[in-house]
């Protein structure tokens, strides 16, 4: 690459990383909005793939919206932080609680420069994750699994697995017989 390429690519860096601070500005206030319609506009403007039947409630935080997929029939609790920097694929009909954390990245405490590892997070379809529950980069939560309040889920939940506890660990199994469908919204929440 030419220097001259590497130098305007230097200088527009501080731009670029006032933008990325103003749009996730644009998109924590939105999320005081009490509109969802709006919300969900918002959000899609940012990237955002957000399924029509779905529903993200009040003061959602995220990072690299962009990144971030939600199926159809899913509600997302309020207080939430989806982080989409290495990919966030959130199924049908899946119910995350408030004060939820996924990240898909972290700082490796070993690396002597402290640096960020990650990996994509997915959920799938009928998966429930209770409140205030934090998932780690990498994890994929399977079909119809739960994770109990206050987990910490550092590794895979196998499909229709209860789990819960710091870190999280399988409890007992879910029936596998699902039919419902989400996205319950009231009109100014």
């Amino acid at each position: 690459m030419s220097r001259w390429i590497v130098s305007i690519r230097h200088k527009l860096h501080p731009i670029r990383e006032i933008w990325d601070d103003f749009r996730l500005l644009i998109l924590t206030v939105c999320g005081y909005v009490p509109s969802h319609g709006f919300r969900r506009m918002v959000y899609r403007a940012y990237g955002m793939h957000i399924g029509r039947t779905s529903a993200i409630h009040w003061r959602a935080r995220f990072f690299r919206p962009e990144g971030v997929r939600i199926g159809d029939y899913t509600t997302i609790g309020n207080d939430a932080f989806l982080d989409g920097r290495e990919g966030l694929s959130i199924g049908n009909c899946v119910n995350i609680a408030a004060e939820v954390r996924i990240y898909t990245r972290e700082h490796d405490i070993d690396d002597p420069m402290f640096r960020e590892v990650g990996g994509a997070i997915v959920i799938e379809d009928y998966a429930y994750i209770g409140s205030r529950v934090t998932i780690l980069p990498g994890v994929h939560v399977g079909y119809g699994a739960v994770v109990g309040s206050g987990a910490v889920v550092t590794k895979n939940v196998e499909p229709f697995t209860l789990v819960g506890g710091v870190p999280a660990k399988p409890i007992r199994r879910r029936s596998e017989n699902l039919e419902y469908k989400l996205g319950y919204a009231k009109r100014f929440q």
